[in-house]
């Protein structure tokens, strides 16, 4: 799996449990989904993303290009 591919299906998962939570047990879990959202905003402008840094220290392969 690629680096890419588990920061997208990390932040999916993270959005519909915490959706889920909000529902059921307390609207405060709302702001996750806020939060993940707002990390994925800054990530495409800055380029910076916690969540690839974690995923490539656990052995997930960068993209590459083929030409």
């Amino acid at each position: 799996m690629t680096v890419n591919r588990a920061v997208m299906m990390f932040a999916g998962v993270m959005v519909l449990v915490s959706l889920a939570l909000g529902f059921y047990v307390a609207s405060w879990f709302y702001l996750l989904t806020a939060f993940v959202g707002f990390n994925l905003f800054q990530s495409s402008i800055t380029g910076f993303c916690p969540a690839a840094m974690v995923f490539r220290k656990l052995g997930c392969r960068d993209e590459t290009c083929a030409k």
